[in-house]
């Protein structure tokens, strides 16, 4: 499926979904709404959700007590509509979300402004579009539904389409977010295509030194500014298998499978050490060793699906020469790891899953549970190596800038290489990997 296909679809989901009348889900979807009162919704303002979440249990329950007063004092339901009076706390799940399709219809009027937070980071932006809505300045003029919060010129900040309903009318959102990647509709048009939306609260460092989003976290109605109406808000929560293949689809041009499913053709290195397994490329347990393609590659995307048993350990090899140790002659070895097993609880922070190893550490836990299907893409561009798992940002490093090594930085003698083969470091575990493509950049 291209990636033009899956968007027909997800336009076609989000019409059918915009059908919906008096707060009732279709199948698939739970109502956040219940059309008659504010059951599952607390308050928040804008605040970091990880400091919130940080909170034990008899804080966090006063915080959540004390902020439904606020909210009835500016929140109210009328004949089925959510209504917010433009003041007060910002409306919020009681439950967080991971991976999820959303659904909101909303009404607005002019000069209001208001929002939706997704796992409480801002924002999807809403607003009076109008040249008298005095915020042209800003980006008003494009319309609602970018994300707004992005840094300027960012993928997302503005929406592809000015796609808003005149005031007094309903608009429908259709909102597809699977780690920090979105995709967005507005009233059945396209306007943010598979953009990365950004970590507010840790917007004071640049782009690429930024944390990844929380994994799980909460949908809010921001408003600040005019009155606002909701209804046909609508959640599904998406599995690994359908993320994983909206990752992929959604990148998916250019690419050219290493691995046929069925045996080790194309490959060099000890391949008996290694098996098919029902289409997936298998390390055979109590084997190992570097395998690779027959091929070399400079600069490239790599992407796959990667499954790791419980103490799983393997690694991909990124420009290797084709003998060596691949973490210390190749550009690097990118860990395959469980990073939960008990046996790796006092590994170094380079020695974890997606860490250049022994160079770069990778951010955790955003792997799934041992066992799961995990979307891995890995970019390789001159010195640099990105590394993106279940569509979060883990890595992002320039190796000719080490600046805290496991080891004394002259061992990584590989790390400089502009070419080499692809491959997989074999540790003594059953690791799976499936649906390996790469492509070649210039």
């Amino acid at each position: 499926m291209k990636t033009v296909q899956l968007i027909s679809v997800f336009l076609l989901a989000a019409i059918t979904v915009s059908g919906a009348q008096h707060n009732k889900p279709p199948k698939g979807f739970k109502a956040l709404f219940n059309g008659k009162d504010l059951t599952g919704w607390w308050g928040l303002k804008t605040e970091d959700p990880a400091k919130w979440m940080a909170l034990d249990k008899d804080a966090l329950a006063k915080k959540k007590a004390d902020s439904i007063k606020d909210i009835n004092e500016h929140w109210s339901v009328e004949d089925g509509e959510l209504v917010n009076d433009g003041n007060g706390l910002y409306l919020s799940t009681e439950k967080n979300y991971g991976d999820f399709e959303l659904h909101i219809d909303y009404k607005t009027v002019a000069k209001a402004d208001s929002g939706i937070y997704l796992r409480g980071i801002p924002q999807i932006q809403i607003w009076d579009y109008t040249k008298e809505g005095g915020k042209w300045n800003i980006g008003a003029d494009k319309g609602s539904g970018g994300l707004w919060n992005n840094p300027k010129g960012d993928s997302g900040k503005d929406p592809e389409v000015l796609a808003d309903k005149p005031f007094g009318q309903w608009n429908s959102f259709h909102i597809f977010m699977v780690g920090e990647r979105v995709t967005i509709s507005l009233n059945g048009k396209m306007i943010v295509e598979n953009a990365r939306l950004n970590n507010f609260w840790d917007r004071k460092n640049p782009l690429g030194k930024q944390k990844p989003l929380i994994r799980r976290g909460p949908i809010e109605l921001q408003t600040h500014g005019g009155e606002i109406r909701w209804k046909n808000i609508f959640i599904r929560e998406i599995g690994a298998e359908e993320a994983n293949k909206y990752l992929a689809h959604m990148n998916s041009e250019g690419f050219n499978s290493v691995f046929n499913g069925k045996d080790m053709t194309g490959w060099a290195g000890p391949v008996d050490n290694y098996q098919a397994v029902d289409g997936a490329l298998a390390c055979k347990k109590g084997k190992g060793g570097t395998i690779y393609t027959k091929e070399e590659y400079g600069d490239f995307v790599a992407k796959m699906e990667i499954k790791i048993p419980k103490g799983g350990n393997n690694g991909l090899a990124i420009r290797y020469p084709g003998k060596g140790d691949t973490a210390y002659v190749g550009m690097c070895e990118l860990q395959v790891l469980d990073n939960t097993a008990p046996g790796y609880a006092k590994l170094k922070l380079q020695q974890y899953h997606g860490s250049a190893y022994g160079m770069v550490p990778a951010h955790r836990g955003y792997l799934r549970e041992p066992g799961e299907w995990n979307y891995q893409e890995v970019t390789v561009k001159g010195s640099t190596i990105h590394v993106e798992l279940n569509g979060v940002t883990i890595l992002n490093a320039d190796l000719s800038k080490v600046e805290k090594p496991m080891a004394p930085i002259a061992k990584f003698k590989g790390r400089t290489r502009t070419k080499g083969h692809f491959g997989f470091a074999g540790h003594g575990a059953a690791v799976q990997f499936r649906n390996v493509s790469i492509k070649r950049l210039k």
